[in-house]
């Protein structure tokens, strides 16, 4: 029995023991230097003739006492380098953007980095910061693989004093703000612009600045430090770290061993670049070390060089791996971390032994086995449960205490649930991808198709802030229930990140429809314009009036509104929306949107009201009327051209509409009075003063009347009369309708709008 005991000790010291391995990525080609300074240079890297892959060209400056190695991109583009890693190479970045009220030809756009056409790309882990005060930074680029600009953002700085003698050391913050840079770009633009003049006052301009930089590679210093009366200073913005992201080539790992000159050679494993922009790296498998760049490739660790075993133990190397064993006379586990091998009482006799050992060795398998299928398990439900914590669940369920009907309108997916719909979330599945996350079509196993969504964040940027919002999604939406609001149908908690279950919307976003210009599929019509924009005012006004709680999108643009077969429109995308107490007017938050959706009372003061709404509708209104983006980024528009909501507001007050018209809106009879009225709508809902602007309710019945008005028009139906009911006559001038009636029921035809029935009864 004691021995069974000792047995048991040593597979439970065994089940829990592990040895690590790590390979070296330090080797040079031979013949070719391996540092420069006191940075190393690993192959594909080199700094001479035949040294490296081509794009991975570096050149040494030997020419001071300290010698610095240089990345040279296309053109003039010339960057230091810090060091090199196997999947990231740190450089100086001396572009950045500055604007100074006393310098007149210091440039307010410039191009911060262009890495197209190279085999590297800006990583996440950089921002871009600008520093101060009341100054607009616009970042503008575009993603590698991609060939024009595909994202925008920006953010603007306050200052609390024009006396900043003592700064703040933080970022964001007083005089500071920063906006977060995509995995995967390879171009960026940034513009800076100033808002008011903060510095008329006093007796220096002070200068603002824009620059990029790693997010932790220093500590940010006091506005105050920034400035000497008169003069720039720029050393701290030069010597800010910019991370970048390097690859082989840009097929994946599935295509690059097919079409020759694949760089993974023996003993190693290839691993796709992340944020599918294509390429690959080479990497060593487990208890292989070297460069698997270069011949022969990985070569075997000799793990028993560092006796990994017990001391009573005997070490064996093998390929990618070690064996323990106990010398002959002794039993037990040789293992590192074990109590070693215990010698066999000589008395016994070698039958004795084999019987003993036998009765041991099943009983160690069976045992092992068992212990492992119950390691296994707990070890899962222990992740399911670490994940449903950290995924909101315990905050979701607090919801779900104040309102029971949360949990039951949707269903809790189990997580193979969903990879079996969307076949281990195959990139073939993708539908879209957005700045919360990537949405994926998928199948359930009842036959229903779905899209689901997956958030973007991984573990380690699991922020209450970002879990809040996803919950707050889960929230809104399970009490919803509107054909124009795009259905919840269920979630994921157990998963590394969140997933939503919605029901699928086949034709694609409004904003792919009203800006693709290879979209040809069909005539996009007037009516058509018309119907969407009364379906989305629909829907937002019943967030708005109808639900037990007001709701606040808060991000109402083109690309959250879904179109189904039919076109009808869906809102999507709740993730920022808040529900508003019947006794409140206003939330104060953060200004949270989609730059040239955001109302600009909303900016300047952080106070959101359903107003606010109300004009990212407006801009949405004019997106179908023109055609064209909110943020006009053409080359040739003058800069106060940038922004569509100006230059409609312009049109309309210098009674050009049709300067700014969609060419591709093709109307018919009767239907331009109906575009200057709904043109008119939209000047209301952009109105600056929130005050003046209508509510969504207004917005929705004007909007259902003018298509009521205009149906009847363009079907040349002067009057109509069905049952001795009603009459109803349209006002040629206008797009308006009047009506007289005598009618003894209150039946009315189906295709009579039920609002409309409502009003006239009443």
């Amino acid at each position: 029995m004691a021995l069974l005991q000792l047995l048991l000790l040593l597979l439970l010291y065994y089940l829990v023991s592990s040895a690590a391995s790590n390979s070296s990525f330090t080797r040079t080609k031979p013949g070719c230097p391996g540092k420069c300074g006191d940075v190393r240079i690993p192959y594909p890297f080199g700094i001479a003739s035949n040294c490296s892959i081509p794009g991975f060209d570096l050149s040494c400056n030997t020419s001071t006492s300290t010698h610095r190695l240089f990345l040279h991109l296309s053109g003039a583009a010339t960057y230091r380098v810090v060091n090199i890693s196997k999947s990231k190479i740190r450089i100086k970045n001396p572009v950045y953007a500055h604007r100074c009220e006393n310098y007149r030809y210091v440039p307010t756009n410039i191009t911060i980095m262009d890495l197209a056409g190279s085999p590297y790309t800006i990583s996440d882990l950089n921002t871009v910061t600008q520093v101060g005060c009341t100054d607009l930074t616009v970042l503008e680029g575009f993603h590698a693989g991609v060939a024009r600009r595909d994202f925008v953002g920006g953010c603007v700085t306050f200052c609390s004093t024009n006396n900043l003698s003592v700064g703040n050391t933080s970022c964001p913050g007083n005089a500071c703000c920063q906006v977060a840079v995509p995995k995967g770009t390879v171009f960026l633009n940034v513009s800076v612009s100033g808002l008011k003049n903060m510095w008329a006052s006093t007796e220096d301009a002070r200068c603002s600045y824009s620059f990029l930089g790693e997010k932790d590679s220093s500590a940010f210093h006091p506005v105050s430090e920034l400035y000497t009366p008169g003069v720039p200073r720029y050393t701290w913005m030069k010597n800010r770290t910019v991370v970048l992201d390097w690859r082989i080539g840009t097929r994946s790992c599935s295509d690059a061993p097919s079409l020759g000159g694949f760089a993974c050679l023996n003993n190693s494993h290839c691993v796709n670049a992340s944020g599918g922009i294509g390429g690959y790296r080479c990497s060593c498998f487990r208890g292989y070390q070297g460069n698997p760049y270069l011949p022969p490739g990985c070569q075997d660790i000799d793990e028993c060089e560092k006796n990994p075993c017990h001391a009573t133990g005997i070490c064996t190397n093998t390929p990618g791996d070690y064996i323990c064993r106990c010398p002959p006379g002794y039993l037990g586990n040789a293992g590192k971390n074990t109590i070693g091998c215990v010698a066999v009482i000589p008395k016994l006799s070698k039958l004795s032994i084999g019987l003993i050992s036998g009765m041991g060795f099943t009983t160690l398998l069976s045992l092992s086995f068992l212990l492992a299928k119950f390691m296994r398990k707990r070890k899962n439900r222990k992740r399911r449960d670490n994940f449903f914590k950290q995924n909101g669940g315990l905050l979701l369920k607090q919801q779900a205490s104040v309102n029971e009907a949360i949990l039951g309108n949707i269903r809790i997916f189990t997580a193979k649930e969903l990879e079996k719909a969307t076949d281990r979330f195959n990139d073939s599945r993708i539908l879209g991808r957005g700045g919360q996350g990537t949405v994926y079509k998928g199948m359930l196993s009842d036959g229903q198709i779905v899209a689901i969504k997956k958030s973007q964040f991984v573990e380690e940027r699991k922020s209450k802030h970002v879990v809040e919002q996803f919950i707050n999604e889960v929230v809104i939406l399970s009490q919803i229930n509107h054909r124009n609001v795009v259905k919840l149908l269920g979630c994921c908690l157990e998963t590394r990140v969140p997933l939503l279950v919605y029901e699928y919307v086949h034709n694609g976003t409004l904003y792919h429809l009203v800006h693709d210009e290879e979209n040809a599929e069909f005539m996009f019509l007037w009516n058509t314009r018309l119907k969407i924009a009364a379906d989305v005012a629909g829907a937002v006004a019943y967030l708005h009036s109808a639900t037990s709680l007001p709701i606040f999108h808060r991000d109402i643009k083109s690309s959250n509104i879904l179109l189904d077969e039919k076109y009808v429109a869906k809102v999507s995308d709740f993730g920022a929306s808040k529900s508003m107490p019947v006794d409140q007017t206003h939330l104060t938050t953060n200004v949270n949107g989609t730059f040239g959706y955001i109302d600009p009372e909303y900016f300047q003061s952080n106070q959101f009201t359903e107003k606010s709404d109300v004009y990212s509708f407006g801009v949405v209104l004019v997106e179908l009327l023109t055609g064209l983006k909110p943020i006009i980024s053409s080359p040739e528009t003058e800069e106060e051209q940038k922004s569509l909501v100006l230059r409609f507001l312009s049109s309309m007050s210098e009674d050009k509409l049709n300067s700014i018209l969609d060419d591709r809106v093709v109307l018919g009879q009767g239907e331009k009075e109906c575009v200057v009225a709904v043109a008119k709508l939209a000047q209301r809902c952009l109105n600056l003063n929130g005050k003046n602007r209508p509510y969504m309710k207004e917005v929705a019945t004007e909007l259902d009347t003018l298509r009521f008005a205009q149906h009847a028009k363009s079907s040349e139906e002067s009057a109509w009369d069905k049952e001795g009911g009603m009459i109803l006559s349209i006002d040629d001038g206008n797009c308006n309708w009047t009506n007289t009636f005598d009618f003894p029921t209150n039946s009315f035809p189906d295709s009579f709008p039920n609002m409309f029935a409502k009003e006239l009864r009443r």
